[in-house]
């Protein structure tokens, strides 16, 4: 039964190919795997092979012509099947006209060509392969399709030891594909890499859903710009060691930045600030949001009124909605009303990254770890502990300025803990 052969598409954005060459004519007989065309698409001229047995029965679209993608390139069958209606049905006779008015005109003109052809094929054949063709070490020519060619130079494979499978035994896809080297005396012969590629496509939970509509549209929408700073943290060090040598206090780096960043926003409040769309809200109370990683995803459960609470309330609070958060038991309201966020990433070794603003924030911190490093004190090179941040602004509501001297002070309150305490 003839089969039609459609103008394939060949690359995502290809709307219609060109016919480059046609490697076989009306009435050649057609594998699975030669090389039956070269497609010139948008981006590429690229080699076409066939997916049927048989005999090039009708060429819808001649050497230079150009069809959109679907449209009838060829129909392949057994020899002298009769393919008007399959034409008429595929829509697509328009280059039959001839045929359809002397139906036997075509037949008893391409026989005389095909049967001249037959005493002599060899010339034929290497005219028509005369690109593919390369010398074997004795000299011999080897006949082997383009693509053949590229996949043997790819895998290293010698075409001299291939045997071909096409028409007159020329070299194809199909065996290149099956090729198994023969051992020679003192040589090792190594097995081509095996195994089963396989994927697993999870479906998108709600929570993911969420997290990927509202960063896109902030990723999207809003002019990200980074302000990125370094922080020496060796009087946060021992600040924190000695706040926890009390009884019953135990504070962590990640509270003690929660609350400088709470009494930076209380000194420049253009940095607590939201893009409402029509106009930018300065917001008089603090409310920071710390980024919480759950198996689903990223939560950023609310510090409420944050600048009135001292470190151990911080890391008290942090430590339950965080508990929660990975329980599934914060309540809506919890992860609702934050005027600024951080995400401290410190704690699994990142030493410097950026974030994606959490709308409808102006702003959010990104932490790093604190490392120690060779740092210049007094003019002598000496260990040091140092921390990088990053702040995320948008633009629409934060300036450069603006951002930096919020920097500059929460640099200086983490450098000189006592600063909070007062």
């Amino acid at each position: 039964m003839a089969e039609i052969v459609r103008m394939p598409k060949l690359s995502d954005t290809m709307t219609e190919g060109v016919v480059a060459e046609w490697h076989k004519k009306v009435g050649d007989s057609v594998s699975e795997g030669d090389l039956l065309a070269e497609i010139e698409t948008d981006k590429a001229t690229m080699e076409f092979e066939s997916f049927y047995d048989g005999v090039l029965l009708h060429i819808g679209v001649e050497k230079g012509g150009t069809a959109p993608v679907n449209d009838v390139l060829a129909i392949i069958g057994e020899k002298g099947e009769d393919v008007s209606a399959l034409l008429a049905e595929a829509g697509s006779g328009a280059q039959e006209a001839p045929a359809e008015e002397t139906p036997a005109a075509p037949v008893v003109a391409e026989k005389p060509v095909e049967k001249a052809a037959e005493p002599n094929p060899a010339p034929v054949a290497a005219v028509a392969a005369a690109p593919a063709v390369q010398p074997s070490s004795n000299g011999e020519r080897i006949f082997a399709s383009p693509l053949a060619k590229k996949m043997a130079e790819e895998k290293g494979i010698n075409l001299a030891t291939v045997a071909g499978s096409g028409e007159n035994n020329r070299i194809v896809k199909r065996d290149i594909e099956n090729y198994q080297p023969a051992a020679t005396a003192g040589q090792v012969v190594y097995a081509a890499p095996t195994g089963t590629e396989s994927f697993t496509d999870e479906p998108l939970s709600q929570m993911r859903k969420a997290i990927a509509r509202t960063l896109s549209a902030s990723k999207f929408s809003a002019p990200h710009f980074y302000l990125k700073m370094e922080v020496d943290m060796d009087n946060a060090i021992a600040s924190r060691k000695a706040i926890n040598e009390q009884e019953g206090v135990k504070i962590s780096f990640n509270d003690m930045i929660i609350k400088a960043v709470a009494t930076a926003l209380r000194k420049h409040p253009k940095v607590n600030a939201d893009w409402i769309g029509d106009a930018i809200r300065y917001n008089n109370h603090i409310h920071v949001g710390v980024a919480v990683a759950v198996n689903e995803g990223l939560v950023v459960p609310v510090v409420k009124f944050t600048d009135t609470k001292g470190f151990q309330q911080i890391g008290s609070e942090v430590k339950d909605l965080a508990e929660r958060a990975r329980n599934k038991k914060l309540q809506p309201q919890e992860m609702e009303g934050g005027t600024f966020a951080v995400s401290n990433l410190g704690m699994y070794g990142i030493e410097d990254f950026t974030s994606i603003i959490n709308p409808p924030n102006g702003c959010i911190l990104s932490v790093g770890q604190i490392k120690q490093t060779p740092v210049v004190k007094n003019g002598e090179i000496v260990p040091g502990n140092i921390m990088k941040l990053s702040l995320s602004c948008d633009h629409r509501v934060v300036d450069g300025a603006v951002g930096s001297q919020f920097l500059k002070t929460l640099k200086e309150l983490l450098e000189n803990p006592v600063r909070m305490l007062t």
